[in-house]
This record gives structure tokens, sequence and C-alpha cells, in this order.
């Protein structure tokens, strides 16, 4: 554990001005606080406070922000109370304190809709004070530096949760550096056999190249020489997650990446960032296509930079990026740079950008948004997303994250012109409304009052903007009709429980959701945002384990010709349903598997016809229903959904799933899951709804629609 004086040593260095007595108060007050606590490495406790506020440190911090890294997990985890914080250390560290403490409690990866509620609050109150994301984005850094420590799937959580929010969080602020370790150690955790393979690349090409690194930071110095320059040149291999990422993104092999080494010209003015550009040009042959100017355009975090790829020594392709030691400071610590010190007096630098700049920006239109998910996916796109410039007829710039199409374009402008969109002209050429916009395009929206959203758009749009004003026009003209098959879903799935659907019980789920009323609460089972086993979790979260729901996948069942004791379970590639033949597949590992007669995976067992095993299904069989699916292709008008669930309802099944696969204008083509007794019961319900007139296809899908519960996030590594 590092001493107060270790700590306090490079801060009387960028501000001798800070009050060190007043820090070592923090350290002493946090030391004490934590006396017995253990890390689950065994160390002690305060080992972590220590090490966040050295990452704290090394952003060159205020005193305030430094204070606040000591004690940020005091209220949290000791006796310790915001009010004696206050006491102690005055306001401003309290509220600091306060704001980390409730970022730390807050479940950020998760999809629920209070915890998306939570997220847009937070964003709200980061506004205020953007130091408090500054502290928990360094307690967040050393926790995956020591991760470990932990049990595997708590890491494997965290690491997602990572990947997820904190480094998209500290790349949009522009704190590149973090962004990258925090991607590069959930990596580890994440795909530990993707990133060892790509270490493994790294050092046979060293073997094969004899270290290029230092030998084209000699050829750019050379280079650079000849122009009487003044730069300072460094090289590095690129982060194993970056390469991967690179990989997946491109579909091309290790050796073809352009920019598995980076090179990074430093200069003192930016005329010189351009003359060393030529100079690197004239030296080496620049890759069409890979070349980007942020110093005239720069990003909305305040990054600026020239990015050139060129073919290198030997042929390598090596990407440089020259900027100026100003901005060189912004590239490194992002909006961090706004509270910098040195020399004891706050850094004066001209391309910091509003720390709160982005964050207003953000959350923008989206703070009285009646979707908290909606604010949170938009969080998430504007997080991750490089952006284009685009131009009106006018000649004003629009800023769009890349894969944006016209109908993001005409949304950025005004809601309503987004929703009165018919066409575009892109460079005066009328386009299709899902083309992609590039760089340096001008844009110009078609628009017709009658017009209005349509359902297909939302896959269309890329920009959370857009899909919210979507969504919510959406919801408006549907409400009615996403009420009445929400009142439908409710009522069979709190029958399964032995619950009647009141509008009591609505009404507390519309608080518990923080929704307006027991409508909002049909309308967002209606629209499937809510489903039906969320609303039991949340009315009767008891009976829930106690519960004998529908299972869905394989369940382990009784059949006629296995021997006594032996069990078989359904097989989730076609989920046979009785009424139809089945044969029983023997397989060491995975016990009996029971297929139908007609499943297309049969077909890769014929070699094996010995551990075939000729099954019936029990007589008087004493489950109660089996999962299948229909798959529907439905007249989009109002009421049509609804008919549909009261039919299955009014035939004795349960609606467990419903997923809108592809919606048009005219008509949706949806697969609706269903719990039947058998064939013939699952006959009967596919006749009732086909000859319904709005009904164009009902066919039998074979296998189950996979369930993604509430709170899980899917990894972005394969």
């Amino acid at each position: 554990m590092i001493s107060i004086e270790e700590l306090v040593e490079p801060i009387k260095i960028y501000n001798p001005k800070a009050d060190l007595d007043a820090i070592r108060k923090a350290y002493d007050y946090g030391l004490e606080a934590h006396t017995g606590q253990l890390r689950a490495s065994g160390e002690s406790y305060f080992i972590h406070p220590i090490e966040v506020a050295r990452i704290v440190v090394q952003l060159k911090l205020d005193e305030a922000t430094i204070k606040t890294a000591l004690l940020h997990d005091t209220v949290e985890d000791t006796s310790s109370s915001l009010k004696q914080i206050e006491n102690i250390f005055g306001p401003e560290v309290a509220q600091l304190v306060d704001g980390v403490t409730k970022l730390t409690n807050l479940q950020l990866s998760s999809l629920e809709t209070k915890h998306a509620e939570n997220f847009r609050k937070l964003f709200v109150a980061m506004s205020k004070d953007l130091r408090v994301l500054l502290v928990k984005l360094s307690d967040r850094l050393h926790n995956m530096r020591t991760i470990r420590a932990l049990p595997l799937e708590k890491q494997v959580r965290k690491s997602r949760e990572t990947m997820e929010i904190f480094a998209p969080l500290a790349g949009r602020m522009g704190m590149q550096s973090m962004r990258e370790e925090l991607e590069d150690l959930s990596f580890r955790v994440l795909n530990p056999e993707a990133r060892n393979s790509i270490i493994r690349r790294f050092l046979t090409l060293r073997k094969e190249t004899d270290d290029l690194i230092p030998k084209i930071i000699n050829d750019i110095n050379q280079q650079l020489g000849k122009e009487n320059l003044n730069a300072r040149v460094t090289g590095r291999e690129k982060k194993p997650y970056s390469i991967w990422r690179k990989m997946q993104d491109k579909k091309e092999g290790f050796t073809r990446l352009s920019d598995i080494f980076g090179f990074r010209i430093v200069t003192d003015k930016e005329t010189d960032a351009y003359i060393a550009m030529g100079a690197v040009h004239r030296r080496w042959r620049a890759v069409p296509g890979r070349f980007k100017d942020y110093i005239s355009h720069p990003k909305s975090n305040g990054y600026r930079s020239i990015h050139t790829t060129v073919s290198g020594r030997d042929g390598k392709r090596v990407e440089v990026q020259i900027r100026t030691n100003e901005m060189h400071e912004v590239a490194e610590s992002g909006v961090a740079a706004h509270w910098s010190y040195k020399d004891g007096e706050r850094v004066k630098n001209p391309f910091v950008v509003d720390p709160f700049k982005w964050l207003r920006g953000l959350s923008e239109g989206f703070i009285q948004s009646e979707n908290p998910s909606d604010f949170f996916e938009h969080v998430k796109l504007e997080m991750f997303q490089d952006q284009v410039f685009c131009f009106t007829p006018k000649g004003e710039v629009i800023k769009l994250p890349r894969g944006a199409t016209p109908i993001d374009f005409a949304y950025a402008i005004h809601t309503g012109i987004g929703d009165s969109c018919v066409g575009s002209l892109v460079d005066g050429q009328r386009v299709p409304l899902w083309t992609k916009l590039k760089n340096g395009q001008s844009v110009s929206i078609i628009r017709s009052a009658a017009q209005k959203p349509q359902s297909s758009w939302e896959s269309m749009v890329f920009t959370g903007r857009a899909k919210s004003a979507i969504r919510r026009r959406l919801r408006e003209e549907h409400r009615s009709e996403n009420i009445k098959v929400g009142k439908e879903i409710a009522r069979v799935s709190l029958k399964k429980i032995g619950k009647k659907s009141t509008e009591k019980a609505l009404n507390t789920v519309a608080k518990k959701l923080s929704f307006g009323n027991s409508d909002d609460v049909l309308a967002a089972l209606g629209s499937v945002e809510l489903t039906g086993d969320e609303l039991i979790r949340i009315l009767y979260p008891k009976k829930v384990t106690g519960l004998s729901l529908p299972s869905f996948g394989a369940r382990k069942l009784s059949f006629m010709g296995l021997k006594p004791g032996q069990e078989a379970k359904t097989a989730s590639c076609c989920m046979p349903i009785p009424g139809e033949r089945i044969v029983g597949v023997a397989i060491r590992k995975e016990g009996i598997t029971i297929h139908a007669i007609d499943c297309d995976c049969l077909g890769d067992l014929d070699d094996n016809l010995e551990h075939w095993i000729d099954l019936r299904w029990p007589e008087g069989d004493i489950q109660t229903s089996h999962p299948t699916c229909l798959t529907i292709s439905m007249y989009n008008g109002m009421g049509v959904l609804g008919r549909i669930c009261t039919l299955i309802g009014e035939r004795g099944a349960n609606i467990t799933n419903i997923d809108f696969c592809d919606r048009k204008p005219d008509f949706y083509k949806i697969i609706i899951e269903i719990h039947v007794k058998d064939l013939k019961h699952l006959s009967d319900i596919m006749t009732s709804i086909e000859v319904d007139s709005d009904i164009s296809v009902v066919e039998r899908t074979r296998e189950i629609l996979q369930r993604v519960e509430p709170g899980e996030i899917k990894s972005m590594v394969n």
C-alpha cells in the first residue's frame, strides 16, 4: 500500500498550491474508516481508494476530486455518513461522494425499465458535476486491473458491464487511453483465447520483423529532419482488443490489417502538423480512403488530430496520428483536461471543450422522454459511434453517428421534419431512405403533410433520437390496439398462476415501473415492451420460484419405451408435442433426446442408427401443456393482433412470448410462442386463426423463441 507522501509527491509538481494537509486528512479518515475490511484478494480494502486516487492524480485533477477518490466508498461500505463527510470535508466533496455512491448502486448493465430510469436520472445529475464520473471511471479501472480475485461469474458480469457502459463512456469523453485499457482488461476475461491468439501473433510478428517499431520511428524522424521540424515521434502496437475488433469488423486476417502498428507525431504548432503530414506522404504512399482530418473537423469531445495510413517499411501498413502538444493533452485526458493543473494554475487549453457540452447534447430531448429505455438506448448508441458530418441545403452542418440515414438526418433537424419525411436527395440525387450517409454529403429532405412515421422506419434509422420519435408516434397511433392486446396478455399470464387481471394489480405495476396508469402498462404489454412473465415477477415475486411456469427449451419427461428409471428430454430444435411420431436418440454425454420423426437434425444422425430408440408419448400425459411457436403474417390493421390473441386464449392455450420479426407498412410477420396440449389442440388453434380474413399465412415454427431475461446484457465479444 502506497503512503500518503507517495500519493502527494506528484501533486506538488503539477499543483504546488494544493491544500496537501486536507488531502492527508482525507487519507487518514479513509484509512481509519476501512480498518479491518479486506478485498476479495485478501489485501487491505483501503488499497483500492488509494489506487483510485493515484489514477485521479495521474489525470492532474483538483484536490476536491482527489479527496473524493480517497473517500468514495466510505458512505457505501463503512459506518460513515454523508453528513459526517460534509462536516469534515465540506459540501463540495460530500456532493461528489454522494454522486459516486449513487452511481455505484445503479445496476447500469440492466435493461429493465427501472434501471433505465435510474440511468437517465444519473445523466441529469452528472450534468451538474462530471467529476463524479471521472472518479467512477478511475474506480472501475482499478477494479478491472484486480478483477482476477473475483469468482469467474462475477468477473464476466463486471467485464460485460465495463465493455457495455464504462469503456464507451471513457471513449466518448475523449479519454482514449483509459478506454483502451478498460476494453482490453474486459477482453481478457470475456474472450481469453482470442486475446492470447492476438498476443501470440504479435510475438511471431516481432521475430519476423526484428522489432519494426524503432526502425519506423527512425525513418519518420529522418524525414521530419529534412523539413527542419521539431516534433516528438512515438510508436506502439495496438491493444489486442482493438486488433480483434478490427478483424471482426473488416472480416480480415491479422496480417491484412493496416493499423496493427500506431505512430504519433506531436508538433509545437498546428501548421507544423500539416507540414509533418506532407513529409510523411512524400516519403511513403498514402493508403486511399484512410485519411481523416479531425483538426479541421474536431470530434464532439474536443479530439483533434490528423489520421493517415501509409505503406511503410517493407510494405507494412502503419497508422500515423499527427497533432500538437495541446491537442495531445486533450487526446489523452479528454474532458478531464478541463480540471487539470500545471504549476498550480488551471490549464487553459484552447481545445478543451465544455465538459458538460456533450452530456447536455446527449440528454437533450430525452430528459422528459416518456420511455426511459429509449433514453438508455440512445445513450449507448451515442457513446459507441463515431460521427459523420453532413450539410443542409443552406450549408448548416449536422453531426450524426456513422451509419445514420436520411431519416436520422431529418429527425436531427426537427421531429416534425422527420415525421413528414417521404424521400431524400443526397448530393442532388434521389436515394432510398435507408441509404447510409457519408462525410461531406449534402442532404435535402422531401416532405409531405400527409406523411406519418411508418413501422418499417425503425429498422432504417440508427440514432436513438429518431428511434424514440418513431416509437412515440407509433405508440400514439396504435395505443388503443396495444391496450386491447395487453388486456389479453395480462389475463392469460395471470390466469396461469390462478390470479385475475384487475385494475388494482395493473396500477401496482404502473407505480413500480414509473408508468402513468394501468393503460400504460397494458399498452406496454401489447407492444411487447413488457412481457407477461415480467408482469408476474413484479406482482408476485415469491410465487415465481415455487411456480411451475412453462419451461422454455428441453424438458425431462417419461416416455413409453424407456427402461425403468430412464428419463428423456425433448429436443429444442424441433420441440415435439403429443400426437406426432417421435424417436429417441441416446448420446452418452447428453442422455436421451426426443426428436419429432421429421426433425431436420435426424439427418445428421443417420450413421448412428443403433442409438435410435422407438418411443411413444405416455398415455394420459401428465404434462398439461407443451411449448411451440406459430409464424403468422397478418394485415397491419386495427384490432387484428387483438383478435388473434383472443382466439388463442378462448381455445385454452397460453401465449408466453410474441416477437415482431418483420414490420412493413401493410403487413406484419410475427412469431407467437404458445403452450398447447397436443397436435390436435395446435391444429384447432391454427385453423381458427387461418379463417380470419386479415391473416395471410399461419405456419408452425419448430424452434422456440430465444428468451433474454431482464438485466442480461449480450456480450460484445464473440
